[in-house]
């Protein structure tokens, strides 16, 4: 009687299936009339000891008795019933059995039972698995879509009815398509067919899904896949579980950009770098269009004022729609923001505002409605506005546009950017701040170095000036160019050890100490032993426990005069490098100058070396992070700045550059780099014609004879309109060193752009200007030569002193 049935799982099968089932049936006494196979396999009874008897004398167990009739009873008026019953295995064993009852109706002939049984654990791991199945259409929050092998759908769950907004019984026949936008459907169709066509299931695979409801909605669901097989492989479709999981998928994605922003803001000390990667951060992942504002005080490094918001300058644009600039204002535009528009409101009241949808052409864009109509057009729907906040201080705004992405901003967008906001303020005030002391450094450093060398007769001069640490632009090398009395120059460069801005301030206390020892006419050795006592002092009043400020140890310094009448040059270093002289003719060497110590050991004396230096001459004068570095060694980096400085015939800036490019190639990959200074010198010698020397007598006639000499030479020179005046000069000088020194007296006229008087004599007193009173007899000429000169002053030499006087010449008396 049984036969067999195709089942579609290979879980648990049914247990009432005709092959699987015992089957009895019954008359409407109880009496078995019907007798199967599997009945007595599983009862035990062959059918000819159980046929026409009834089942009460072999089935049931009397202690069971009461159970059974209560079952028959419910059969008899429910015309049907299905329950565990308990009977008795012809080997006398207690059997518990799931049963299921129906009544059965023949035409002419008593009611009959037909009656199926299983073993009770059986039907109760299938009902079990019906209830899963059951509960998976009907209860499960996670969609269930079963498809034939043509991908239509074959049955849905509730949970994909509620997603599809289509009844569950209207899906039958359907296909994705019917209900999801054609690229996401093509997603889907690609993963099923790939399913059915290899049989390798698919796991939780995320991807887009839209609805053609409401296409502008982006969802993000979990897809798996596995194909259908009956017992014998035929295919017989796919089934797919989909979940929502676009609250999970946005977390991730949200922690994702969080990340990238801590890794890609900030990366330089740079006020506009750093707004450019906070747009950089936020396009495309978040916004299709952004903008970086800062109000102008940031952007100039300056702490912005909070009381009145004053305009803003734009920082950053960064967007993916066409025309931007048509809509955008650009990088560097100044903008007013107007009141009561989304801007004004976010920068007054420190927060962030969210316009999800926005509508009408306002002046929420640029500032400018005829911009915002055009944006608008454009498709930009949605908008936020951020403010950027740190150490309370507002630096400006952010502002976020979406276009192509139909979805608007929703407030876990707004926390985002806040959190976008936050992490760039605080790293663009880091710049601001960091500007503010660059700035700081630079302007210290450019007012401690000569803004302009001044040119002069006695040189023609050029210059290189490189800090170690290229950020902050300062460092302890220095140089000068100083004008000296008699048309002479003074030529130093220094290095104070170390660099940074404390090197650079002992530096302009240095120079300006130069400065004050040159004006002195001191020789080289003398300017360098004053040095060495003032380096001393400061090394001493320095805090040693001040980490921040490292100990000032020394300096070195090289100091050369140059007179052009005499070419006579006199030079002294104090453990500076030699310097090198590169005659007219291009032969190049390094002078034997006494190195002496650096300054600041205190103690040690200087030597000072002369020599005569031809018309024409090259002097080259260097710190020593010019020829020393990791990897390069001093002597060869000597010799290639020699080779450098050997090309006659050209000007002194291509000189500097090839010195740079000779040395200075490899300084960006030199980790121990240090700072250069760089000073070149071409001399030159004043004509003959210019000069005028006498020697006069150490007698009373002197001061006449100085006059009757200086009237002459002036005339010659065509200066008739400045006789008065310099006789008046001459006379004076040459009065005191007849009365006060000791001969011989020489009086040396010079005229360039100034006329010089010098007197010299072999005194080593100096004069000094004072106040006469109504009844001295003298003391009144050096006050009269100051009021008819620009300067004068004294410098001594070996032999005595000289005093001297400038007079400016008029411009058509200059030559």
């Amino acid at each position: 009687m049984d036969t067999p049935v195709t089942t579609f799982s290979e879980g648990p099968q049914d247990p009432f299936a005709v092959r699987r089932a015992a089957s009895v049936v019954l008359d409407d006494r109880g009496i078995v009339v019907g007798w199967s196979e599997r009945a007595e396999a599983l009862f035990g009874y062959p059918p000819e000891e159980v046929l026409g008897r009834p089942t009460a004398e072999f089935l049931v167990d009397p202690r069971d008795r009461d159970v059974v009739m209560d079952a028959v009873a419910a059969c008899v008026r429910d015309r049907g019933w299905f329950g565990v019953v308990p009977v008795r295995h012809r080997d006398g064993q207690r059997v518990e059995l799931g049963c299921r009852a129906r009544a059965i109706v023949r035409r002419d002939s008593p009611g009959e039972w037909f009656l199926v049984a299983a073993p009770a654990e059986e039907v109760i791991q299938w009902e079990t698995d019906r209830s899963v199945l059951d509960g998976l259409f009907r209860r499960s929050p996670i969609g269930l879509a079963v498809h034939d092998p043509d991908l239509k759908i074959l049955r849905v769950n509730r949970a994909i009815a509620r997603f599809s907004e289509i009844p569950v019984e209207q899906h039958h026949g359907l296909r994705t398509s019917d209900f999801l936008i054609q690229q996401d459907n093509d997603t889907v169709e690609r993963q099923l067919r790939e399913v059915l066509e290899t049989g390798r299931s698919s796991i939780f695979t995320e991807q887009p899904c839209r609805l053609r409801r409401d296409p502008s909605r982006e969802l993000v669901v979990s897809v798996s896949a596995f194909r259908m097989e009956d017992p014998a492989g035929r295919i017989l479709g796919v089934t797919q579980t989909v979940e929502d999981v676009t609250d999970g998928y946005r977390a991730r994605h949200r922690l994702a950009l969080l990340n990238e922003a801590s890794a890609l803001i900030g990366t330089t000390l740079d006020v506009a770098r750093t707004a450019g990667e906070l747009a950089g951060v936020a396009v495309p992942d978040l916004a299709d269009c952004v903008s970086v504002d800062l109000l102008e005080p940031v952007t100039r490094g300056e702490e912005p004022t909070q009381e009145v918001f004053g305009p803003v300058r734009r920082a950053a644009v960064r967007s993916i729609l066409p025309d931007t600039a048509e809509v955008m204002y650009p990088v560097g535009h100044t903008i007013h923001i107007p009141p009561k528009t989304l801007q004004a409101r976010c920068l007054a009241e420190r927060r962030a505002i969210l316009d999800a949808h926005l509508e009408g052409p306002t002046t929420w864009l640029s500032m400018d409605p005829d911009r915002a109509e055009r944006a608008l057009r454009l498709g930009i729907h949605s908008l936020m506005v951020v403010p950027l906040v740190a150490r309370g201080l507002v630096l400006g705004l952010l502002s976020l546009w979406r276009s192509k992405r139909l979805e608007p901003f929703e407030e876990d967008d707004l926390t985002l950017a806040e959190e976008f906001a936050s992490r760039a303020a605080v790293c663009i005030d880091n710049a601001r701040r960091y500007t503010q002391q660059h700035e700081a450094a630079l302007t210290l450093q450019h007012s401690l170095l000569p803004h302009e060398v001044p040119r002069h007769p006695a040189v023609e001069v050029a210059h290189r000036y490189l800090p170690a640490d290229a950020t902050t632009g300062v460092g302890g090398d220095w140089f000068d160019v100083i004008p000296l009395s008699g048309l002479r120059v003074a030529l130093v460069v220094g290095d104070v050890v170390g660099h940074g801005i404390h090197a650079a301030a002992t530096m302009g206390r240095l120079r300006t100490a130069v400065h004050t020892l040159a004006n002195l006419d001191l020789t080289p050795d003398e300017v360098l032993f004053n040095l060495d006592d003032l380096v001393d002092r400061l090394a001493a009043e320095q805090e040693p426990t001040d980490k921040r400020s490292p100990q000032v140890v020394g300096a070195t310094c090289l100091y050369a005069v140059y007179d052009p009448v005499s070419r006579h040059c006199a030079l002294a270093r104090a453990g500076h490098p030699p310097p090198a002289v590169v005659t007219p003719d291009g032969q190049v060497h390094l002078l034997d100058v006494p190195a002496g110590p650096p300054l600041g050991l205190g103690g040690l004396p200087f030597e000072a070396t002369e020599l005569q230096l031809a018309e024409g001459s090259l002097l080259a004068l260097y710190t020593d992070g010019l020829i020393q570095g990791r990897k390069r060694d001093v002597d060869e980096s000597l010799a290639d700045l020699c080779g450098a400085l050997a090309v006659p015939a050209r000007s002194l800036e291509e000189t500097c550059g090839a010195v740079e490019g000779a040395l200075l190639h490899d300084r960006s990959t030199d980790a121990v780099a240090d700072d250069v200074a760089l000073l070149v010198a071409r001399t030159r010698v004043l004509a003959a014609e210019k000069v005028a020397t006498w020697e006069l007598p150490v007698e009373a006639t002197a001061a006449a004879r100085a006059r009757t000499l200086t009237a002459s030479q002036l005339a010659e020179w065509g200066l008739e309109e400045m006789v008065f005046t310099t006789e008046l000069i001459v006379s004076e000088l040459v009065t005191n060193a007849y009365r006060y020194g000791g001969g011989p007296i020489a009086l040396r006229l010079i005229r360039d752009s100034h006329l010089i008087c010098e007197v010299s004599d072999t005194g080593s007193t100096s004069p000094h200007l004072r106040r006469a009173r109504t009844t001295d007899e003298g003391g009144r000429g050096l006050f009269l030569v100051a009021q008819l000169t620009e300067r004068w002053g004294t410098r001594h030499t070996r032999d005595g002193k000289t005093i001297w006087t400038e007079q400016l010449l008029s411009s058509t008396s200059a030559p």
